[in-house]
């Protein structure tokens, strides 16, 4: 029997991809960005951690080899006992941080103005002058949007 060995890392979803498709392994037994041990044959895809539990197992997941490219392998008591939602998360939610709280806009000086005044970008001094001092410098004339006439030609 030929058996391939590959290493890929677990994502976020809790999927590892291996010739093009991509297998479930349980939730409650890895983590994201996990590096696991792929052992395919023919017929099979065998996941395994790279370290071993408690019990000296390293199994993960088995699932039939996908036939071609594209197909999706999940095994969806992988996914018990987490959140349900937009996506799927590896994490029970136990100790999830609050994501951060962006500081209140003053509403007249808008969120460029707030993002500014956050970097030093605030305190550079710009001059200002009229578009006509670049035109003089470049040598150009001010665009017009009148067509010119039969007798400026």
């Amino acid at each position: 029997m030929v058996m391939q060995r590959h290493l890929r890392h677990v994502g976020k979803d809790c999927l590892v991809a291996f010739d093009a498709n991509p297998y479930s392994v349980p939730a409650r037994k890895v983590r994201p960005r996990q590096l696991v041990e792929i052992r395919s044959t023919k017929s099979q895809v065998m996941l395994h951690s790279t370290v071993p539990d408690a019990g000296g197992q390293t199994s993960l997941a088995v699932h039939p080899r996908a036939a071609g490219r594209g197909a999706r392998i999940v095994d969806e008591t992988h996914w018990d006992g987490l959140p349900t939602g937009a996506g799927r998360r590896v994490t029970t939610g136990d100790g999830l941080s609050s994501p951060r709280r962006s500081q209140a806009v003053e509403p007249e000086t808008g969120p460029l103005q707030a993002l500014l005044n956050q970097a030093a970008a605030a305190n550079v001094e710009v001059g200002r002058r009229p578009l006509s001092v670049y035109d003089e410098l470049t040598g150009t004339r001010p665009f017009t949007t009148s067509a010119p006439t039969k007798e400026a030609r």
